[in-house]
Order: C-alpha cells, then structure tokens, then sequence
C-alpha cells in the first residue's frame, strides 16, 4: 500500500509540473516518462525468425486486447483466440509486432522473415547429382547463396572445370574456385617431309650462216638472224670475225665462200631430294628453312623526285610450316605448307647494272588427318613441255633440199616429275645416357684440344631437380595463363615475301 500511495504521489507531482512548465519541457519530459514506463513495466522485444510462407502462433499468458504489425508486406498478425496469434511470413525481410495485454502491458516483437530454402536447396541438391554424373570420381564442392554459386575442389582438367561451370552456371551467377591438376607434358609430333624432284631438258639447235668475201666480188653474209653471224669487214684486208662458239665453221679460201653450222644437242637433267624433318608440340605451329636471302634492289621516289634504289632480301630454300593437333579420335592432324624455291639466273633481270635472279618455286598449303607412321603424297606433278622455234628465208627457205640451208630450227622439250609425302610420329625426349644423333662426317677433325666438354656441371654436383610439380594442383587462371605463347621481346612477325628493306641505298645508274 505504501508502495502504491507513492507512485500515485510522484504522478500528481508531475502532473503539476507540466502543467506549468512551456510546450518544449512538456515534450521532452513527455518522452522521458514513456521511455521510463516501457523500461520500467515491459520486457525486452522477443526475436522471431519466420520462412516466407510458412505460420507460427505466438502465445500469451494476459489476455490480448490489441496487436499492431509495422509492415504488413513482411508479416501478417492475427488474434485466433484471446492468448493466441497467428503470425504468417510473406515476404523476406525484417519487421516488428507489438502485442497490448490487459492490464496495459505490452510486448514486443522483433519478426524475421527468411526467403524459402526448399525450391533453392532442391535445385542445389539437383546441380550436385548432375556433377557427380558428369565428374565422376572428381572433388567438386558447390555452394548457393545470395544468388550465387561458389565452386571449390580439384578436377582432373580444364574440361572438367569447363564442364562444371556449365552445369553450375544454371543456377546463376557462377564463382570459379576450381583447382585443376597439373597435367602431363603436352605430346611431341615429329613430322617428316620427304621432296623429290626430277627435271629433264632436252635442246636441238640446227642453222646456218653463210658468209662471203668476194665471191662474185660480193661481201657479206646470208642469215636467219636466230644465230649470231660472224661478221665480215669491206675493208682491206678482209676480216671474219665470229662471235659465237659455233660447232662447225667452214672456209674455201680460194672460192671465198664459208659457212658457219650450229648443231647442238643439249640434255639437262636435275635431280633433288629434301627430307627435312620437324618437331612440334601438340598444337603449336613450327617452321623450318634451310637456304638464304639474296639481295634484290627496289626503287623509290627519293628527294626531289630522284629515284632512290634500296636493297631488300627476299628468302628462298627448303621451307616447311605446319601445325600439328591430335583430335579425340586419336589421329592427328596436320596444316602442313611445304615449299621448295631456288634461284633461277636464267629468267632473272638486269635493274640498273644489278643481275635479280628469278625464282623457281614449288609450294602447297593444304590439311590432312592420318595416323602415327602413316604417309600421305599431298602433292604430285607431272609437266612435259615442249618449244619448237622455226626461221627461214623467205622464198629460199622453200626450195625443196637446197632450202635447209636456208632454215634454222630450236627445239626444247622439258619433263618435270615432283612429288611431296609426309609422315608424322609421335616422339619422347631421347633418354638421359642414349647415344644422340650424329651426322657421318668424310673427315675427322682435330683431336680435342679441352678434356670434357663445356657444360653445366651435372646432378652430382648442383644437386637433384625436383620431378614432380611444387603444387598438386592449381587454379584453373593460373594454368591457362601459363599455357599462352609467349613472344620474344622486340619480336615482330616478318612475312614470308621478304625482310624490311636494307637503310643503304645505292643511287641508279
């Protein structure tokens, strides 16, 4: 009772004082004496965690009088008895419920609502079955939140990991924390080119000059112009000069008469055989040229409009690129571009007093599969070529018998036969202590002047190398950048057609 009459008295002590006090006081000590009823008379607020679409009923031991929800999108209160509410979650996200008990006192609520893990944990539990069917025996760990899938464990290869990101990636936005086992060296392919060439020729050159130097006191020569005559002087004394090296020349002195017979039989034959052979690893491109650069100049507009001629170098030789790939089926295939060109002075020019030899190519770029130690002839010709070259006289030249000594006649006949075959293989290293290749040479050389020769010292002495990987495994951005190519610094690609053009320049004649 005492207890009683004192709060009644300090209440009408305050009462009076705010009547009194100004509109500022009056609010301030408003809020105070709130905050102080609900520290004073109710508990703290209760936690609540509720999953979207799904009730729980909340009990009272006071009768309920009244119940208030902050937002009515994340939960939904009602009173289905006097001590009992149901409280059902709509939507995710956070809330509070305030529930007035008879008596005046009051309890409040902090209310959760929690995003349905059903549909999301059976689409999870989906994803992980198809894993374990597409990477069997492999460690792939998967986990889903906030709409994202984090992928973490060890998988043999970059197209397991590929493939598990796919079949993540269905459940959305995909983190790829995958590691990948270090994979064994990549595959050496050896690729053997074997070139051969025959080319034959065959010349017949048949003519006449007839020349006089005095005969019926006339002097000069008769000619089809299609070999050189000897040349024959008016003054005295009379001269014959030859120019050519003919086969047959005749004179009668006494009848002043002579004649010069060209009758040659040329043959040529060419015979060429290239077996370049290149390695490369699985997938990369690799190249070979066994030959040279010959000079060849270039003219330009120099200062002033004067010509300026630069030298430039153009390759030429025994050259083959290819590119080796080993498909699923287990053969490989090749883009292979074999080409063989030598100089040719016999079609060349003359530019400003420089001799630019021509060349003679033979080349083919084409794609093939075919198995280790199979062969394929991927290129093939036969080309017979014949020239004949006929002058005469007119008039003359036509007289049956006596008119082949007015004619002259050139005939060339060519046959070229060429054929390209390659073979590729798979290759190891050559074992550490087995014999290396070697070439027979016709001559010794000179006994060794040093004891051993120049190395870096061996295991026994800098100690072993590591032969396996530092790491197991390692992720999947690492390996994949450490399987880019790598260009030389300061290295630029230079077509096949030629080099930059030298900076010496040599004026024109």
């Amino acid at each position: 009772m005492i207890t009683e009459r004192l709060r009644s008295l300090r209440g009408a002590a305050v009462l009076v004082a705010l009547l009194f006090a100004p509109p500022s006081v009056i609010a301030a000590a408003d809020w105070q004496a709130d905050s102080q009823i609900l520290v004073a008379s109710d508990p703290p607020p209760t936690e609540l965690t509720l999953t979207a679409g799904k009730s729980a009923i909340v009990k009272s031991e006071i009768p309920i009088e009244r119940i208030s929800v902050g937002f009515g999108d994340i939960a939904e209160a009602t009173a289905v008895s006097p001590l009992e509410v149901l409280l059902q979650g709509r939507t995710p996200g956070v809330t509070s419920m305030i529930v007035w008990q008879e008596g005046g006192t009051r309890r409040s609520f902090d209310i959760t609502v929690v995003a349905s893990r059903y549909l999301a944990d059976s689409r999870v539990e989906a994803i992980k079955r198809e894993m374990e069917r597409e990477l069997p025996g492999q460690q792939v760990d998967l986990s889903f939140a906030n709409e994202t899938v984090f992928l973490r464990g060890t998988v043999k290869d970059i197209t397991s990991a590929d493939r598990a990101v796919s079949i993540a990636s269905t459940l959305g936005k995909t983190i790829n924390l995958l590691y990948v086992n270090v994979p064994p060296p990549a595959a050496q392919i050896l690729l053997k080119v074997k070139f051969a060439s025959v080319d034959r020729n065959l010349s017949t050159q048949l003519g006449i000059n007839i020349l006089s130097t005095g005969a019926g006191n006339t002097i000069g020569s008769l000619t089809t112009q299609q070999y050189s005559p000897p040349t024959v002087t008016t003054t005295s004394p009379i001269s014959v000069t030859v120019a050519d090296a003919l086969n047959l020349f005749f004179l009668r002195p006494d009848l002043n008469l002579g004649a010069t017979i060209e009758a040659l039989e040329v043959k040529g034959l060419l015979q060429v055989l290239s077996e370049p052979n290149v390695l490369a690893e699985n997938g990369k491109q690799a190249s070979f040229l066994a030959g040279g650069e010959f000079p060849f100049p270039s003219v330009s507009s120099g200062t002033g409009g004067t010509p300026t001629v630069s030298i430039q170098f153009r390759e030429y030789g025994i050259r083959l690129t290819f590119t080796p790939t080993i498909t699923p089926r287990g053969t490989i295939h090749l883009q292979v571009a074999p080409e063989v060109s030598a100089l040719d002075f016999t079609n060349g020019l003359v530019i400003s007093g420089f001799n630019v030899p021509a060349l003679t190519t033979r080349k083919l770029n084409t794609q093939v599969e075919l198995s280790e130690g199979q062969s394929f002839a991927i290129g093939g010709l036969l080309d017979n070529r014949t020239t004949d070259t006929f002058e005469k006289i007119p008039f003359i030249g036509d007289i049956p018998i006596l008119g082949k000594l007015f004619q002259s006649k050139y005939s060339t006949k060519q046959n070229t036969e060429l054929i390209v075959i390659v073979t590729p293989e798979l290759v190891r290293p050559i074992p550490d202590g087995q014999a290396l290749p070697a070439l027979n040479y016709p001559r010794p050389f000179l006994p060794p002047n040093t004891g051993k020769d120049p190395r870096t010292p061996g295991i026994s002495v800098t100690g072993p190398v590591p032969v396996k990987p530092p790491d197991e495994a390692i992720p999947v951005e690492k390996l994949m950048k450490s399987m880019q190519p790598l260009a030389a610094p300061g290295q630029q690609s230079v077509p096949s057609s030629g080099a930059p053009a030298s900076p010496a320049t040599i004026p024109p004649e």
